[in-house]
């Protein structure tokens, strides 16, 4: 996942965590936070939210790399609110600012 992200393939890094989850390999804070850098390295900032949220529903700590990466995604794509928002549900989480 790790070298999707440094090639920016954000595609191919969630298909690697599907395919991961698929053979029983437990995903943690390191792997999910690869695959949301690679989404922000594209902008792909809805992708990046979306993991978040996964990360969430499987008990995986958010982290600040997880985070920061989803905010500047969202810059990227030039969706303030949801960076904002996202600030904020940090500060909620006790996410390190």
């Amino acid at each position: 996942v790790s070298a999707c992200e440094k090639g920016g393939q954000w595609d191919q890094a969630l298909r690697l965590l599907v395919e991961m989850a698929s053979a029983d390999v437990e995903l943690n804070t390191l792997t999910y936070s690869s695959a949301v850098s690679a989404c922000e390295k594209c902008g792909e900032w809805n992708q990046a939210l979306s993991l978040l949220v996964e990360m969430g529903s499987a008990h995986v700590k958010l982290d600040t790399v997880s985070c920061s990466s989803a905010v500047s995604a969202c810059e990227k794509g030039c969706q303030w609110d949801q960076a904002l928002r996202l600030l904020v549900d940090m500060e909620s989480a006790a996410v390190e600012l």
